[in-house]
């Protein structure tokens, strides 16, 4: 069994600085597109050799929208192996990270509900993802995981001690969150007399059970914007289909979505931040050409378009065909899954156990 690298180290007496725990994921609802990749899982590999990684499909959090929960939940099984999968096919190493679902170990539902219990509700109110989607929601269709699930993210984040967590600009508020959680919770339960007779009664260290993780803004992340606006992110949520290039699409599908994406009047491909749209499709075609928009600034938007679809099918053809492999070996996504569960739950359930400790529960 892979164990976290520290950990691992630390059972076998060498002597050796540990790793920073990275911690990161994304929601299996719908299929992931380019914009997830480019933003997000096509960094991690790069992260395997200087950080201690775990990479979880986190599927608790696709129940939050509940106006289309029935939706997701008729594909969530086959769209968590999806992700899983596209992990691994974009080169995440089940041998130098640790890779799990998110529900397998239960120990995030039991610390999202310890944790909730002392975080204030206007705390909750305040964050802006909350605020916006109230706002326009009808009546009945704001479910209370919408409101609570930031205390669910921060457990994600606390049970392991990831001391940096890869997040984009529109996340740092939920990463702000977790720290205050992380910061209460200590001052609350991790000081003074009590607090170490606690851990001289139960044998464990008397610091605080939780560290405050920073965020990491990924260089070289992008940010892939709508192909039907582009000023709005790539979203599965999108109404429009042809809005996203999935990471999964057939060449024809990519060929056919970039052949009607939103352009302007404006002759030329060239930057300028009065054309978002035009940004957006040069900002794909020089990640996935490997920079050469020099070579189209003299196009058309009808000469261009071919040219970037081409770029995008060859760019996604080598993940795509490990996915596949992926996929068709019997037994091995399956396996990786498991391993990472029983990796993380060592590390998680350890966590929960401190934090019992600490708020005075029995313990059996």
């Amino acid at each position: 069994m892979r164990r976290f690298a520290s950990t691992a180290l630390r059972a076998e007496g060498v002597t050796v600085k540990p790793k920073k725990r990275v911690l990161s994921g994304v929601q299996p609802t719908g299929s992931l597109h380019l914009g997830n990749y480019l933003g997000s899982i096509s960094q991690w590999p790069l992260m395997q050799a200087d950080y201690d990684c775990s990479f979880c499909v986190v599927d608790l959090h696709s129940l939050t929208n509940m106006p289309k929960n029935l939706e997701v939940t008729k594909e969530l099984k086959e769209n968590t192996l999806t992700a899983a999968a596209i992990y691994i096919a974009a080169g995440v190493d089940p041998e130098k990270s640790n890779i799990f679902v998110q529900s397998h170990v239960k120990q995030h539902a039991e610390l999202s509900w310890l944790l909730s219990c002392s975080l204030p509700l206007n705390w909750l109110e305040r964050m802006i993802q909350y605020k916006d989607k109230t706002a326009t929601a009808k009546e009945g269709e704001v479910g209370t995981g919408l409101l609570t699930y930031p205390a669910l993210m921060a457990s994600d984040i606390l049970l392991y001690g990831a001391e940096t967590v890869p997040v984009g600009e529109d996340q740092r508020q939920h990463l702000e969150l977790t720290r205050d959680i992380a910061r209460r919770f200590n001052d609350l339960y991790c000081k003074g007399g009590a607090w170490k007779k606690k851990c001289k009664e139960y044998g464990i260290p008397s610091y605080p059970v939780f560290r405050e993780p920073e965020a990491q803004i990924v260089k070289g992340g992008a940010r892939i914007m709508s192909l039907s606006n582009g000023k709005s992110k790539m979203s599965k949520s999108d109404p429009n289909p042809s809005s996203c290039i999935n990471i999964l699409d057939s060449p024809d599908v990519i060929t056919s979505k970039i052949k009607s994406a939103k352009t302007d009047d404006i002759v030329g491909i060239f930057e300028d931040m009065s054309r978002p749209e035009a940004n957006n499709l040069l900002q794909i075609y020089d990640i996935t050409s490997g920079g050469n928009t020099a070579d189209v600034s003299g196009m058309s938007w009808g000469e261009f378009k071919p040219v970037l679809a081409e770029s995008v099918v060859e760019y996604l053809k080598p993940l795509q065909k490990r996915y596949g492999e992926i996929r068709n070996e019997e037994g091995y996504l399956e396996g990786v899954l498991k391993t990472g569960k029983e990796n993380a739950s060592v590390i998680a359930e350890d966590t929960v156990r401190k934090v019992k400790i600490g708020m005075g529960f029995y313990l059996d």
